[in-house]
């Protein structure tokens, strides 16, 4: 069982980190990290480093297909190759998902046409531009098409898709051998429960983010 993570510059490393870590303990699993290029990446806040296994033009089947988001889901969707290749590995995949942005690329490639979907929050009525419906949920199931908002909302899918591909008592030891058991200390995790300021300077903060990342790629030209 062939297990595709999509790897990518500027990623959001928990978003593939922690589908990974429910999904290389399903029994059969051989998980994959590929991506545009294989080699080195760094991730969205260029400190830490990832490594990409092999380029996604070299995968020749994948069982599920997982994208992630950050910052880098720009790239990916402005190279057509790169969709080409999701298209071609969704086409015999089980179960082609995402997590936060990586929806946007599913987007980019054709995948969520007809489909209810989700993403993080601030970036949730984009899927509309790709004909998809955007639902605020943490995980959106549509047949085989998993969409997931960000972060702990992919162990979320990770746990309920282990269940899908071995059985329910599987996912549940692997819940417990990784210990999610979640009790976030504030009650801050959506805008839904925190206060309109807060929103506003988080999404603020994201934008200044995202265009001072632009800007540096464009200098790099």
């Amino acid at each position: 069982m062939k297990i595709v993570l999509v790897s990518f510059e500027a990623i959001t490393a928990l978003d593939v980190v922690g589908p990974y870590e429910v999904l290389s303990r399903v029994p059969g699993a051989e998980v994959v990290f590929a991506g545009p290029h294989a080699g080195p990446v760094r991730t969205d806040n260029r400190v830490l480093g990832m490594q990409v296994d092999v380029a996604l033009a070299d995968v020749p089947h994948a069982d599920v297909l997982l994208v992630p988001g950050g910052f880098g889901v720009d790239a990916l969707m402005a190279d057509p190759e790169g969709l080409a290749d999701l298209r071609r590995l969704d086409r015999g995949a089980a179960f082609t998902t995402s997590v936060c942005t990586g929806a946007l690329v599913l987007g980019a490639a054709g995948l969520l046409r007809g489909l209810e979907a989700t993403t993080h929050w601030a970036y949730l009525e984009q899927l509309a531009d790709f004909g998809a419906t955007p639902v605020s949920r943490r995980v959106v199931r549509q047949g085989r098409v998993i969409t997931a908002a960000v972060v702990s909302a992919g162990i979320d899918m990770a746990l309920a898709l282990a269940a899908e591909l071995s059985s329910e008592d599987v996912a549940r030891s692997i819940q417990l051998a990784i210990e999610y058991d979640p009790e976030p200390p504030f009650a801050e995790g959506h805008p839904r429960s925190a206060s309109p300021e807060r929103v506003a300077r988080v999404r603020a903060a994201s934008a200044a983010r995202r265009a001072a990342r632009a800007a540096q790629n464009q200098a790099c030209k």
